[in-house]
């Protein structure tokens, strides 16, 4: 028994014929539609949403440029420096461990090299670098940015002096002393340095880091401050760099 072919397309269509394409979802997504007289959903638009034209998410999420910190990152610095605040409030195994290691790190390298170190913290060193780079970034337009950067730098005494007073931890060399947590000289270094690499050149960060590195090292090996006293204006600084460039890009934006 003869079996009937199947039509193709229309009834007027031969078996042989290629199948005609149907106007549907799957010509929404066909590139280029020119020559095919077919009307077509999709065009004249970009297959994807440019990079560039995302928006910035304040916090550091996807579609925020580098370098601002994610928000891992910024709760993470929170919740560390919370736990040693502390420990160091109630001198905890964590402070214990910490004023240890201090003794014996105290005095391992010369002391012109390691007060080197400490004076890159100096606001004498620190601020004219930020300056240089507020007034850079002004005459370049960017003057939110300078401004924010300036602010981030008013907020390193604002948040430090309290939690000195707070704390009232002695020094490794004058236990009679008290207010040494945090390191001012660590925050002021690294808002002061990563600022200026935010406002000059991001080629500038990996230089920004090894100052503030330089600065919490020589002020530990000297003997000026703990280990953790380093680590907590570490997290300060995460947390004022992350608003100084949040506050910056909405500006911006």
């Amino acid at each position: 028994m003869r079996e009937t072919p199947r039509p193709q397309g229309s009834a007027s269509d031969s078996g042989t014929m290629q199948p005609q394409p149907r106007p549907g979802r799957a010509l929404a997504h066909t590139t280029g539609a020119s020559g095919s007289g077919t009307p077509h959903r999709s065009d004249g638009r970009p297959p994807h949403t440019p990079r560039g034209a995302r928006q910035p998410d304040p916090v550091g999420r996807p579609g925020t440029t580098p370098p601002v910190p994610g928000r891992p990152t910024f709760f993470c610095a929170i919740v560390l420096l919370a736990l040693v605040t502390w420990q160091v409030l109630v001198d905890g195994p964590l402070a214990r461990l910490d004023e240890r290691a201090s003794r014996s790190l105290v005095g391992t390298v010369p002391r012109g090299l390691s007060e080197l170190g400490a004076d890159l913290g100096n606001m004498t060193v620190a601020l004219p670098v930020l300056g240089c780079a507020m007034a850079c970034a002004a005459w370049r337009g960017r003057r939110a940015a300078a401004l924010y950067a300036g602010l981030a730098m008013v907020l390193v005494p604002v948040l430090v002096i309290p939690l000195k007073e707070w704390t009232a931890r002695p020094g490794p060399l004058e236990p009679w002393a008290a207010g040494y947590y945090p390191s001012g000289h660590t925050a002021t270094a690294m808002v002061a340095y990563f600022g200026a690499a935010f406002l000059v050149s991001r080629r500038l960060l990996p230089v920004a880091a090894v100052l503030t590195a330089a600065t919490g090292v020589g002020l530990v090996l000297r003997g000026y401050h703990w280990p953790l006293d380093v680590l907590a204006s570490l997290c300060l600084g995460v947390l004022i760099l992350t608003v100084s460039s949040s506050c910056t890009r909405r500006s911006s934006g």
